[in-house]
């Protein structure tokens, strides 16, 4: 019979629990897998129940966290990850099909962003599904948007998170068109302001007018706003394309 390890041995309950409290669930499953030991206390409802809440803590706040206390937690975790899984592929879905040329419509921008709140999506699914250094600029934006505005987290962990991703440098342009400022009775040519931002510039106060456009969206005083995956250079559209208002 395999005897336990001394550490196995002598490690108190509460102890092995607060340093599985440390872990991310893939290193809980695979801490899970060293021995018995490990094993029973990673299956155990606590465990899965403390990461439930913290991932998604906006969800348990509203239910009041009165699921009973007879549920298998690491099975409810594992069927909401798979019913978040599912949302969040039919949301970066519905981006990639109105993406044109790697840039969107504030409109279909904001849309998405309150998908996104309606799903109640925490910190840990946005990271999942949006922070990836392969998804399209847009969509990184989009749940950075959502993290600074909606989950107010704040700007340090955003920009440890945007570090460890791989995503500080990556860059969107955003280009917006301001209606025409009256000068001695005449209308003057509407106005376009564009800019090349990192994601990591708009955690910092710097950018806040580029997030405050992106928040507002089209207004009575902003005509337009498009959102590109920033090239070499961000070369605005020809006015003659521009719809005509009166």
């Amino acid at each position: 019979m395999k005897s336990e390890t001394p550490m196995q041995s002598y490690l108190p309950q509460d102890i092995a629990f607060k340093i599985i409290s440390t872990l991310e669930v893939s290193d809980v499953c695979s801490l899970g897998s060293c021995s018995q030991f490990w094993r029973e206390l990673c299956l155990s409802d606590s465990v899965w129940k403390a990461l439930y809440r913290d991932r998604w803590p906006t969800l348990v706040l509203a239910n009041h966290d009165s699921s009973p206390n007879f549920m298998d937690w690491k099975e409810v975790y594992a069927r909401k990850h798979a019913e978040t899984s599912l949302k969040a592929a039919a949301l970066i879905d519905f981006v990639e099909q109105r993406l044109s040329g790697d840039s969107i419509e504030v409109g279909n921008y904001l849309k998405a962003i309150e998908e996104i709140h309606s799903m109640m999506f925490g910190f840990h699914d946005v990271q999942m599904f949006f922070l990836k250094p392969k998804l399209n600029a847009v969509l990184n934006l989009i749940g950075l948007h959502y993290c600074i505005v909606f989950l107010n987290v704040p700007a340090k962990r955003i920009t440890e998170t945007l570090k460890n991703h791989s995503l500080l440098d990556k860059q969107v342009c955003v280009q917006w068109w301001k209606l025409g400022r009256w000068f001695y009775g005449y209308r003057l040519r509407d106005e376009m302001q564009s800019r090349d931002i990192s994601l990591a510039d708009l955690t910092t106060a710097k950018e806040r007018e580029v997030l405050g456009v992106l928040q507002r969206g089209v207004v009575h005083e902003v005509l337009r706003v498009k959102i590109t995956v920033s090239k070499p250079m961000c070369s605005p559209w020809p006015y003659q394309n521009m719809p005509q208002y009166e």
